[in-house]
């Protein structure tokens, strides 16, 4: 090989094939290197892309990362349907199979501790927004709006909007509390993240819980059950919520205090 390594994952040796067909970075099939019981998973790609100068320009670069990001992305989920991967950073490249050799063997410890503990487990993404809703005393639509009639009912027009906005969101949180809760009895280990910005997003509402669950696969149907169950008799007494799930993903969520 005269290409650099892209690392996605190390993992234990498995032995159920990866889907056919399966491509990573730049296009290049993903291959495996075998190193003190330890596999990393990785791609050969070019150095005019992937050394060091070109890769830090390329992250600039919204679309190019994006299209990365969906690869590396694709080669971790296809390892998660065969094994326990422990994804590495966006962009974990070396120079040839020494490098790569050498990093396990820094962090050897770290990865056989972190496969032990997560070992046949994945992790589940839940996502709470509360929509949001008319101000009270809006006119409803067709309606002729109202002026206030005095400064006086301005100022009282003013502070019931803002009553109505703080219930609104601390019922909200409440809720996601509850469902948080729930979730955390039926789950090995919870992350909480801070909540998305929804100009990045895109995503509608307010984001009032953004948490990551490590699950045993095994019991992957029954947790996405609870999901579904709990969120509709935790919601009845607050309209406007809306639960997203996603996953099973690697545990992306409860590698990260490892990295060195």
């Amino acid at each position: 090989m005269t290409g650099l390594r892209y690392v996605y994952a190390v993992c234990r040796p498995f032995t159920a094939p990866l889907q056919r067909q399966l491509t990573g970075v730049a296009g290049a099939p993903p291959r495996q290197l075998v190193h003190h019981g330890l596999i990393a998973v990785f791609s050969e790609v070019p150095a005019e892309d992937f050394a060091e100068e070109p890769l830090r320009a390329h992250l600039e670069d919204l679309d190019w990362l994006t299209a990365t990001a969906r690869a590396h992305q694709g080669v971790v989920d296809a390892l998660t349907v065969v094994t326990t991967p422990l994804p590495l950073r966006l962009g974990t490249v070396f120079h040839d199979d020494s490098g790569v050799r050498t990093m396990i063997e820094a962090r050897e410890r770290v990865f056989l501790r972190t496969l032990g503990r997560l070992e046949g487990r994945v992790e589940w993404g839940v996502k709470v927004y509360a929509e949001d809703s008319p101000d009270p005393g809006t006119p409803a639509e067709g309606e002729k709006s109202a002026h206030p009639a005095s400064g006086r009912d301005y100022l009282r027009r003013r502070s019931t909007r803002a009553r109505a906005h703080e219930t609104r969101w601390q019922q909200a949180e409440e809720y996601a509390g509850r469902l948080h809760a729930a979730l955390c009895a039926h789950a090995e280990d919870s992350r909480l993240h801070n909540p998305q910005n929804a100009a990045l997003s895109g995503a509608s509402g307010r984001n009032v819980l953004n948490a990551a669950y490590l699950v045993p696969r095994s019991r992957s149907e029954e947790f996405v059950e609870l999901v579904d169950r709990t969120k509709d008799e935790s919601g009845d007494d607050v309209p406007g919520m809306r639960v997203e799930l996603t996953g099973p993903w690697a545990a992306y969520s409860f590698v990260e205090e490892e990295r060195t």
